[in-house]
């Protein structure tokens, strides 16, 4: 797989070889689908709450009379047809956690990455191209990179000079390749990347030899 090369200008300048098993797979969109509903469902707490007949402290005497009243029956103040009473099948803490194999973690990455790449949305920075500490300076590489909608800024490992100045820019964000996520890659319409950041994710997400963690013992793509 070929990536283009561009420069602080947004030209190209060449091309890099990628590993097919990362960049130029077939996407299975299947499998990005329950990656991102997984990763979704995994980020929820789970807190909500609501009270039920037992929880709502009120009197426990029925309203009125069964019948003969000429209204309806109403019961006792904890109904939930009753205001400040309880909720009728309302949720309550659990969990919504979903397990999802590594493999199909990965495999969901690398589809993503490859319709990204066969879509000319993966752009790789060249040596020339610099990272700065300032917004102003980070907007300007932005626009001469040709980033008009949203965009992923990957690095080889955290670069806070690249954090610090792309944090207030909308639909941009910076991050290192170790945490890239199906659901990031699904939501921005472009990666700009470092080749070292290339290398990363081959060395992570490659069939020979990315069917383990990273360096620092986590796993990628989770939530």
């Amino acid at each position: 797989m070929k990536l283009p090369l561009i420069d602080g200008q947004g030209n190209a300048t060449g091309e890099i070889d990628a590993d097919d098993s990362v960049f130029g797979i077939e996407p299975n969109l299947a499998v990005v689908h329950q990656a991102v509903t997984a990763q979704r469902a995994n980020a929820r707490q789970g807190t909500h709450s609501t009270l039920d007949r037992s929880d709502v402290r009120q009197a426990a005497k029925k309203t009125g009379r069964q019948k003969g009243g000429g209204r309806a029956r109403l019961g006792t103040p904890s109904s939930p047809t009753r205001i400040g009473g309880a909720v009728a099948h309302g949720p309550h803490p659990r969990s919504y956690r979903k397990r999802l194999p590594k493999r199909m973690r990965r495999l969901a990455i690398r589809s993503l990455l490859s319709q990204r790449a066969a879509e000319g949305g993966v752009l790789v920075t060249g040596p020339d191209v610099e990272f700065d500490a300032k917004t102003s300076s980070m907007s300007s590489l932005c626009q001469a990179l040709g980033i008009e909608r949203s965009a992923l800024l990957v690095s080889d490992g955290v670069d806070d000079d690249l954090v610090r100045g792309t944090k207030n820019l909308p639909n941009v964000q910076a991050m290192p390749a170790q945490t890239l996520s199906s659901y990031l890659i699904l939501t921005h319409d472009q990666l700009i990347m470092t080749e070292a950041a290339v290398r990363r994710c081959e060395a992570l997400w490659a069939v020979d030899g990315g069917e383990r963690s990273d360096e620092n013992g986590q796993e990628d793509g989770d939530a």
